[in-house]
């Protein structure tokens, strides 16, 4: 995935979640997501790190002094995003008899 489809694929799911938030693209390839005074860091890891593919930093992890939280796949790192920012989740798809 390159940086500008990881930018717009956050800015997509900023809108979808209804969340009150900014993405700004740094120059190292970090997304920085400012939600008030939060502030989240979004990034690709390094190949050394692998099978983690992409990491991301809380406010609560920063100030704790602990490191970004791996995930191994941008479907986990969405998840994870979404409920650090208390998103609203919708409706689940449920299949079966009504």
């Amino acid at each position: 995935m390159t940086q500008a489809e990881l930018v717009s694929l956050l800015r997509d799911c900023l809108v979808l979640w209804g969340v009150e938030a900014r993405l700004v693209v740094e120059s190292d390839g970090l997304a920085l997501i400012v939600a008030g005074e939060a502030r989240y860091h979004v990034a690709s890891v390094e190949a050394a790190l692998r099978p983690a593919r992409w990491q991301l930093q809380t406010p609560a992890r920063a100030l704790a002094g602990r490191p970004a939280r791996m995930h191994p796949s941008i479907g986990a790192l969405l998840s994870s995003l979404r409920n650090e920012l208390g998103a609203n989740t919708g409706s689940r798809l449920r299949v079966g008899p009504a």
